[in-house]
């Protein structure tokens, strides 16, 4: 397949990048208004960590909700699903991502999934760590791993600007802790500097490929043999990801592409195709459900291609 990729990814890629002209930038985050719209890149990883990339692939983007797959993941780790699930739902919700709407509406008053803005918030208050700093180390040190080692850090510029006009982020989170999502003992404030931290992480299109890989095997690291994660938990998170993983487009996505995809508000997409591939895209310009324009139509037309949808 990596032949057939080599010749004709570029041309895909090709005509992807005019569909950044349906999209804008995300600017409600100011240090993400700064992107440049026509980027895109690719980079598809295989388990033997042969890899093809095309396009801007080099560039720099945070993470953003895409770091929710695997915080999701370290709190499985370090509560099991029981614990997980007392916090958070298995439903997705028909609802914007930051919506508080169905936290008021529907008992137990907890969020629908871990994908979604309150859910992600709810699931970062369960990382163990006694201080702020501890827990997001502990989170870039388990994304390293899962990156195959790649150097990476927190962009503080982009935490700092998302701190800054969270005001809905922090109605989430008082929100749940007044319905007691969010425990006694749990100090908002310092739930909400861990979220904007694993979300303002820093990849490229390689390392996040590289990630998307390990979830393709289960929670494996083909090239280095090591297991990072049960198998378990990565079913679920694969789960969440066709379901919820593409905001209210996820219908649409696993129609047309019918992959585990995760994307983020900085024009990230985290991708891949069970047992073989890890995908990472990068595409600023973002529709208006908040996915890359470029990105998705890029990963619509390869997934048609080679028949990689699960359905």
């Amino acid at each position: 397949m990596f032949d057939q990729l080599r010749a004709q990814l570029p041309g895909w890629v090709q005509d992807s990048r005019a569909l950044a002209n349906q999209g804008k930038v995300a600017a409600y985050i100011p240090e993400l208004a700064k992107a440049p719209q026509h980027v895109l890149g690719i980079t598809v990883t295989g388990r033997g960590g042969e890899s093809v990339s095309v396009g801007e692939t080099d560039f720099k983007f945070t993470m953003q909700s895409i770091s929710k797959v695997f915080t999701l993941l370290l709190a499985f780790m370090d509560h099991g699903e029981e614990g997980v699930f007392a916090k958070v739902g298995m439903e997705p919700t028909g609802d914007d991502f930051n919506s508080m709407l169905k936290l008021e509406l529907v008992e137990p008053g907890k969020p629908f999934n871990p994908l979604i803005n309150a859910g992600a918030i709810a699931v970062t208050s369960l990382i163990k760590g006694d201080t702020p700093a501890i827990k997001t180390e502990r989170i870039l040190r388990f994304f390293k791993e899962a990156s195959g080692g790649a150097n990476l850090a927190v962009n503080s510029a982009v935490a700092k600007s998302e701190s800054a006009t969270a005001h809905r982020n922090r109605s989430l989170a008082y929100f749940l802790k007044d319905n007691e999502v969010l425990g006694e003992e749990v100090d908002v404030e310092e739930v909400l500097q861990v979220y904007f931290d694993h979300c303002a992480v820093e990849v490229d299109c390689p390392q996040l490929a590289r990630m998307a890989l390990v979830l393709a095997h289960g929670g494996v690291d083909p090239i280095t043999g090591r297991e990072l994660v049960p198998r378990r938990y990565v079913q679920i998170a694969k789960s969440f990801m066709v379901t919820c993983g593409m905001y209210n487009a996820s219908g649409e996505f696993a129609i047309k592409a019918g992959i585990p995809a995760k994307s983020g508000v900085s024009g990230g997409i985290l991708a891949l195709v069970p047992g073989q591939y890890g995908i990472g895209i990068v595409g600023p310009a973002l529709g208006a459900k908040g996915n890359s324009t470029a990105g998705v139509h890029l990963l619509e037309q390869m997934s048609t291609a080679f028949d990689w949808s699960l359905f």
